[in-house]
Formats: structure tokens, sequence, C-alpha cells
């Protein structure tokens, strides 16, 4: 790190001056005793049309540096890293008073960042993880090994990505990868490239890449501003000799204050998107939208000194030496050289008016120099190293980090790493990482797994969604038209520390990622069990090397954290081979090693991956490099697996901390229910009007149907879920006769009676008759459109029409009451008559009465003796009995 940054500045390389003079009084590099060099391998603003760029002006004072040297490590030494370092830095303050100063006063709410470096990427010249709330964004910087050309653009390439899963959702494409660049992603890594650009010291020719990967996003958090900052913390730490630390940041114009790094709820209300980047003495890059706002105002927004402070304290604590030695400027006598060779030709060349000649004649010169000055030479060294590579394993019995032949490199695991996906763990072996995330809306699931080094290092992502995010298959061999499972593998440079092309998935990670997925896919649950699509993205930015086995390893973990019930766990390994060793001094035997590195898979004869539990395998791939291996090579090679993928189980199970087997409360909620099938078109309506409605009204994610009557409803909420699950229930139920429905409305009045709408979707016929107790002439009289009665249902008809009855649950009045019980006790006899009478209407209990009986005769028979028996009969047959009825109440 530069000891005094702020008086350093570039200018135009001049014949008679060394550009870096090594003058003790000017500028000396300063670098920290722990940090040895390693010698290995948004809501979117509401204003879019206005770009506000602020012009810089080229300083002209020349710098000198002085490089301090280091002693190189033995040759046979283990790659050794930096301890883990996390601090937290000012990043703004999100309650801030205007203010009239050109940088701003953080006295107010403070906000920190938090980061993070040494625990991801180890194996890249710098990498930084950086979280704000719960928005993480990862970046890797990577330096190529052999510089290119010198040229007059310093080769730098940033690769900036919002994953789908940091905000618990899959991509809405066919393929459901990440698709290309979006447009957005590229203006953002513009905004990192800006700043950075002009702070690289001239004469350094190695190709620098930075990777930037969102890995959670909290909806409040804005990434963009965060990764600029982030990219600038990176190659602060990083052995790219540049000049000055940059820091980015928004601010926003809320009413009459100035908020640094707004929420995105607060930039809704705000006058100003303002993305502003610099040193702790200079802007480097503004750009933004406002609605037009004075340039008093947008100088005041300069907020990155206490960022660049912070920073710069990191680095002197943790960052590594920087490459100075590299910084090559050509000699003075060069350019005198040139001079010589193109001099007057080239003063003719540069009067030429038109561009195209101009130009044209212009690259004829350059060729012609570049003939007369260039020399070329080729030397092979690949063979070589891979001669020396085996002798060393053969002959000293130790590989080149000092383990035995079926020895483990170290292993470390943890879960739940980022606060927003369904489930992520981090799984180290060695120099390798793994990072497997599970993101949002599935009823499948994916899985994406990152990958770096010569270890193993696995960050994997687990995403649970429903049906919809299923991955379609268009072949013409499987027959099924989606994947429950799939498993995303990506391999990005940076992994194994180097620099190279980002774009659409090469065959390499194609192959690796469906050999985890296969390894992987026996292990998960049914659909019945688990009614989740399970998305699994395995990339190897954050596993340290290229063996898909540590996905296989993270990517279980990870589905663990993410709630899914596997059978069992599983585990990968990959072995290799030394055919010939009696070329080397040995015996002749073939020598087998357990959990090979990236370069004993280059200088080896196999590369045989196997992944399963204690008991069976799951998933193998071999590649062998030689004409072929025999039967008891392969025996011996999958027991040596065996024991392996034992011991690797049984560090897995001392993750810390482990995962946590259940859902996420960011996961979507999946009820699955049975209704008839007949009645599956019901619930989708016409041209799926009525799901449609359904869905809008209720606010799930999704419903989907099935033939055999399968519903499967998507929510994000409790409450939803449930209103969504009343719904499909009244509109498929199977009415039953005495059945009673309350407080239904009446939705039309015929004639002849109204329609009630028992359910949604389904109404019932509730005749004039049987509407009240007493007649009506016309419905009207007793109810009208829109009020809310309670009915029974007193009839299905062979068509499934519904009769309906108001009257049924109505009170009776005491002589309508009197008339039924009359009218029974005729015909059953009325010995029974002074029983206590209950009347019970579907819940409503009316008193007990007590019903007292008195009988009189209305023609008494004649007195005598002599009574005509006859007559007697014939007149009794026309006596009339009268009953009264006395009713008290109990």
């Amino acid at each position: 790190m530069l000891a005094n940054p702020s008086s350093l500045h570039t200018r135009p390389y001049s014949p008679h001056s060394s550009h870096f003079s090594l003058s003790n009084n000017r500028c000396k590099l300063s670098l920290s005793p722990n940090c040895p060099r390693l010698f290995s391998s948004t809501n979117s603003s509401k204003f879019r049309s206005l770009s506000l760029l602020l012009s810089r002006r080229k300083c002209a004072r020349t710098f000198t540096v002085k490089a301090l040297s280091t002693e190189p490590e033995p040759v046979d030494a283990a790659p050794t890293f930096s301890e883990p370092v996390s601090v937290k830095i000012p990043f703004g303050d999100r309650d801030v008073s205007c203010s009239f100063f050109f940088y701003f006063l953080f006295f107010y709410k403070r906000m920190d960042i938090l980061v993070e470096t040494g625990y991801m990427g180890r194996q890249a010249s710098g990498s930084v993880t950086v979280t704000d709330g719960e928005t993480i964004v990862y970046t890797s910087v990577c330096l190529a090994d052999v510089p290119s050309e010198p040229s007059d653009f310093f080769p730098l390439y940033v690769n900036y990505q919002e994953r789908f899963s940091a905000a618990g959702r899959t991509s809405g494409g066919f393929f459901k990868r990440e698709g290309r660049t979006k447009d957005h992603e590229v203006l953002v890594c513009r905004l990192i490239d800006r700043p950075l650009r002009p702070t690289m010291l001239k004469g350094f020719y190695h190709e620098t890449q930075i990777l930037s990967w969102v890995l959670s996003y909290d909806g409040l958090h804005s990434p963009d501003a965060l990764a600029i900052t982030t990219a600038g913390i990176a190659v602060a730490l990083s052995e790219v000799p540049h000049s000055k630390t940059i820091a980015g940041v928004r601010v926003g114009l809320v009413g009459e204050k100035f908020v640094v790094n707004p929420t995105t709820k607060e930039m809704e209300d705000s006058e100003l998107d303002l993305l502003l980047a610099g040193s702790d003495n200079a802007i480097l890059m503004i750009e933004g939208y406002c609605n037009f706002l004075s340039e008093e105002k947008l100088l005041q927004a300069d907020a990155v000194l206490a960022i660049c402070h912070a920073v710069e304290a990191l680095v002197k604590k943790c960052g590594k030496p920087k490459m100075l030695d590299s910084v090559k400027l050509p000699p003075p006598e060069l350019y005198k050289h040139v001079e010589e060779i193109a001099g007057e030709e080239l003063v003719q060349v540069l009067q030429i008016r038109n561009k195209i000649p101009r130009r044209k004649a212009l690259s004829s010169l350059e060729e012609k120099v570049l003939t007369i000055l260039t020399e070329k030479g080729y030397i092979v060294f690949k063979e070589v190293t891979s001669k020396f590579l085996r002798r060393r394993i053969v002959e000293g019995g130790k590989r080149s980090d000092g383990r035995y032949a079926d020895g483990i490199r170290p292993i470390n695991s943890t879960c739940g790493l980022l606060p927003r996906a369904h489930g992520s763990a981090l799984f180290t072996r060695g120099e390798t990482q793994c990072v497997v995330v599970h993101g949002d809306n599935c009823q499948h699931a994916r899985l994406c797994v990152l990958s770096h080094g010569s270890g193993h290092f696995s960050l994997a992502v687990v995403t649970l969604g429903d049906k919809q995010m299923a991955q379609r298959i268009d072949n013409l061999v499987d027959d099924d038209d989606v994947k429950r499972f799939y498993l995303q593998y990506s391999f990005p440079p940076s992994c194994v520390g180097e620099v190279g092309r980002i774009g659409a998935p090469s065959r390499r990670e194609i192959g690796h990622g469906t050999l985890a997925e296969r390894a992987l896919e026996p292990i998960l649950p049914s659909d019945d069990d688990f009614p989740y699509t399970i998305l699994t993205c395995n990339t190897k930015h954050q596993v340290l090397l290229h063996n898909s086995m540590a996905s296989v390893c993270g990517g279980c973990l990870a589905l663990q954290d993410a709630g899914v019930p596997l059978k069992c766990s599983i585990a990968g390994i990959a072995m290799g081979l030394v055919l010939d060793t009696e070329e080397f001094g040995g015996d002749g035997t073939p020598l087998i090693l357990s959990d090979i590195t990236g370069s004993e898979d280059a200088s080896g004869d196999m590369d045989f991956k196997v992944a399963g539990n204690e008991d069976g395998i799951t998933a193998f791939q071999m590649d062998i490099k030689v004409g072929g291996i025999t039967l008891p090579v392969m025996r011996k090679a999958l027991q040596q697996a065996k024991d392996g993928r034992r011991h690797i189980l049984a560090e897995m199970l001392k993750c810390s901390p482990p995962p946590s087997n259940r859902l996420s409360t960011y996961a979507p909620l999946i009820h699955i229910m049975k209704v008839h099938p007949e009645k599956i078109n019901l619930i989708i309506g016409s041209g799926g009007k009525k799901v449609k409605g359904i869905i809008e009204e209720t606010g799930v994610e999704a419903i989907d149907t099935e033939d055999d009557g399968t519903v499967k409803i998507t929510a994000r909420d409790l409450s939803s879920l449930e209103k969504c699950k009343a719904i499909i229930s009244n509109l498929t139920m199977v009415p039953t006769v005495g059945d009673i429905y309350r407080n239904c409305e009446i939705k039309s009045i015929a004639t002849y009676g109204v329609f009630v709408e028992i359910a949604p979707g389904r109404e019932g016929l509730c005749h004039i008759s049987e509407l009240s107790s007493n007649w009506l002439a016309k419905a009207e009289e007793v109810v009208k459109v829109g009020d809310r009665v309670d009915v029974k249902l007193i009839e299905v008809n062979d068509k499934g029409q519904l009769r309906l009855s108001r009257k049924a649950l109505l009170p009776e009045t005491m002589m309508e009451l009197l008339k039924r019980r009359l009218n029974s006790q005729r015909k059953v006899g009325h010995q029974n008559l002074r029983a206590p009478l209950e009347v019970f209407s579907e819940g409503t209990l009316l008193p007990q009465k007590k019903v007292k009986v008195f009988k009189r005769v209305a023609s008494p028979a004649k007195e005598g003796p002599y009574i005509n028996k006859e007559r007697t009969k014939k007149s009794s047959s026309k006596q009339s009995v009268v009953y009264l009825a006395k009713i008290e109440a109990v």
C-alpha cells in the first residue's frame, strides 16, 4: 500500500527521467508483516433519463515508489493464507441533515457495513465479502501470470452479476440458468470500471479481472453502490499496484436532507439518484439522475472520505504486497530510437486530413516499427513439469502439499451463510471452498455451487419453489417434460486464480453439474413428501478448484439447511493415478491418489470421481490419460474412494453451525389438497379466468392443478394461503341434503323464488314457498338482492341443481307448532299428547313447553236404563271432540 497516496499522480512518460526513480524521500511501500505473498496460482429509481458526468482533470505531477523486498518461500512449502478478518467500516448515513461542507460529516446515525476477507476465494489475488443489512456482495480480483503486450489501454475486465438466488428467485427463462449479462448489470460494470481504471499504475500489463456477485439481496439495500466499494476494497487488498483506494456511494435527496446510501424505500421519495465514486481526496466517477437540482447541491454529495480511510487501515493489516516489480516502462533510449525510425514519416502521416487514409497510414507505419524492434521466442515447459511432479510423488512418498497417497485435505463446513437464501452451505476442503444456495419460488428446487482453487471450496445455494420453477426438458430422449431437481454448476476463472472469459457455460461445467446432480438426486424425497422444485447452484467462484465433488458435499449440506428431508448424506471424492511407477524408482505397482488437486489431475493418469454414502455409490465419472487400467486397479481405487468418503462424511457431521433442517422463513408455503377430479374445471374456469381471479383476490403465488384432483397452492404468507384454500374448498365442495349455509348473499330474484350463493360460484334456488312461513305474493316482500340469509339444502336433483329453504331455519309460531303437532297426533293417536314438547330449529332450541289437554263431549248421551246400542254407536260417530290446549312456559 502506498504510504502517501495523495502525493502520487501520473503523467505522460518523459524520455529524460525515469517514471519510477527509487528515491527514499518520496513515497515508500508499506507492507504488513503478517501477510506473506502467496506463491501459487434493485428497485429502480424513478429518474431514468439524465446521466450526470463530472469532468476529470489529469494531474501532471510525477511520483516515485520504492518496493520492499521479500524473502521467497521454500519450494516445497505449502501455500499460506492470511487469517480471516472481519471489520466494520462506515458506509454513509441514512438519516443525515444537509451539509454545506465538501465532505459529509458522519455525526448522526452512521451506517456501517461488514467487510470480511480471508473466508472465501483465498486463491484469488484479492477477495472480499461486504454485507449491508442482508445484502451481500462478493468480489474477487485475479491477475494473469504473464503480462500481455504493452498497450495504452490497461487490460482490466469487470463482470458484475445479480444472482436470482440472492433474492430467493430463479430465472424465468427456459433454461433456468443465469443468462447473459443484462443491461443493468452492464451499467454497474461500467460504474466499477471507470473509477478503478485511472488508479492503475502505468506500465502494469498483467490482465486483471474483477468478478462481482450479489449473493444475497434483502430488497432494501441496493447492491450497485456496494459493489463499487467492494471492488475498491478487493483491489486494495490484492497485489495489483494502484495509486489510490476508491469507494462508491449512492446519494439521495429526500425533502431538504441528503441521505447517503439510502434504502430503496427512501429512494421512492428522493429527488436525486446519484452514484459517486472517488478516493480520499478526489472524485473519480459521478453518475446519476435528478429533478433539476443545482450544481451546488450535487457537489455537496461527497461521502467517500471516511470509507477510504477505513479501507486503508484494513489494507495495512492484511493487504498483499503490491507487484511493483512487474511495472515495466520502456527505457528512455527506446523513445529516441522510435523517433529515429519513424519520426520524419510520422510527421507526414499525421498531416493526412481524411480519417480513413490517415488511420491506414498510421497502422502501416506502426507495423514497420514493430517489425524492426520485436524478437520472438518459444519454450516448452508442461511436460517437464509433469515429469518432476510424478517423480516427487513416487520417490518421496509425499505429494506437493505434504500428504501421503491416501491422505484427505483438511475439511471445514458452515451452513446458513446467506440470510435470504432458502439454504446455503460453505464447504472447504484444503484450499477449495464450495458454496451452495437454495432460492425462492419453487415446488421443485435448484442448487447453485461455486468453486475455487487447488483445494475444494464450494458455496452451495438452494432455492425452493413451485412447479412453475421446474426446468422444462426439450430433447428427444427424456419423456418427462419437467425436472423437479436440477443443479447448475459454473467454473469462473477466479476459482483457480486465473483470468478468463465469462460467458455461456462450457461443456466442462455442464458435465460436472450433471454429475453432481445425479449424485444428489437419489437422496431427495418424493414429490408427495416434499412438493418443492429444488434448484441447486454450484458455482466454482467459491469452489477453489476444478473438482465437482466439493459441489456434492456442499450441495448436500445446503439441501439440509434448506429443510429438504434427505434420505441420507452424500459425499464425493476425486481419485488420481500414477500408473508406471518403475520409471520413477517404484516397484511398478500403480499408485492410487485420494482427493487429488488440479496439478495432480493435469500431470497424472486418471481423474476418477466417485460420490455416495458410507455404503454405496450414487454417481461416478472417470477420465484416463493412458491406454486403460485393469479391474484390480479400479477395484483398489473404489475401495480407497469409499474410505475417503467415510472420512469426509464424518467431517461433514462437524459442520458449525449445522444445517437448520427446517424451511426458511423466506421460502414459499405449499399446501396440497385433493378435490374431486370432475371439479378441477370449476377451479380453472373458462380460459383460466377463474384461477387467475382467485390468485389476484387472495395474493397467492400460484395454483397448480392436476387431472387426478391434486391442487397445490403456493403462497408467501399463511393468511393468503388459508384464504385461497377456503375459496377452493367452497368451490369444489359436494353438497349434501341437510347442510346449512350461513350468511349467504342473494344474487338475483325471479318470480318463482331467489337465487342464493352458498359458496363462490355455487348458487341454489330458494323457492318463494320456502322463503317464509307465511304465504307470499312475491319474494320482494321479505328479501331483496344483496341481502344475506341462512338457508338449508333440502334437495339436489339429477342435474346437480340445488334447492334451498329459508323457511326451514325460521322459528315457528305457536299456531304453526300446534297444527304440526296435532296433525302428527291424529296419525298415531293422542296417547302421547301429554309428553313435553321440544322443538329444535337447526341449532336453535325453543323454550320447552308444558301442554295440558282437556276433553269434553259436545253431545252427551241420554240418561236412562235403556240404551239403544245401535243409536249410541251411530251418534258416537258424530260426536265432535274438541281439544283445548293450555300452554305454559316452563
